[in-house]
């Protein structure tokens, strides 16, 4: 846990130096990386909000993926991922988001999404002249090992490290 709260000290330095907001979209992860950001003190400066959409139905219901994305591409999905992302940024004031959905196990994995399978997405909010745009920053998919508790530690620092690079990058 010590290496998710120096990912989020370091996250929440470089969001207050640009005054934006962070808003996360777990599933596999429980809100490991919201719980990890909010131990920081200070950090009600840049962070709005998390959803924990550990349910498909959670997922449409308050990120609004499309059960049609879910039924094609299963909920641990690259599709899936972004559009938890893009719906994290869509229910929020934030410029930034990230969203994890995976197979934790140790039960729950297949031939083709084996226990250990973690899809990612990053996000933010592009307010440039008179329009805001969301756009799609990184879609990914990592296979970790371990168990259910190291998977989910994994997971939730990539997705940490990967919202410090797009806040670095942006």
């Amino acid at each position: 846990m010590n290496s998710l709260l120096k990912l989020s000290a370091t996250l929440g330095h470089a969001l207050q130096a640009k005054h934006w907001q962070l808003a996360l979209a777990e599933s596999c992860t429980g809100g490991m990386a919201a719980q990890a950001v909010t131990a920081i003190a200070g950090s009600s400066g840049w962070f709005d909000r998390g959803f924990v959409t550990y349910s498909n139905a959670a997922k449409n219901e308050m990120l609004g993926v499309p059960s049609t994305l879910i039924d094609e591409f299963g909920a641990v999905s690259e599709p899936v991922a972004e559009a938890m992302a893009l719906g994290a940024l869509q229910h929020s004031q934030a410029q930034l988001s990230a969203a994890v959905t995976g197979v934790a196990g140790p039960g729950g994995g297949s031939p083709h999404k084996p226990v250990g399978t973690v899809c990612f997405a990053w996000a933010y909010r592009d307010s440039g002249g008179d329009t805001t745009v969301i756009q799609t920053w990184a879609v990914e998919t990592r296979h970790f090992g371990g168990d259910r508790t190291h998977i989910r530690e994994q997971a939730a620092s990539h997705l940490l490290a990967g919202l410090l690079a797009l806040a670095t990058s942006r």
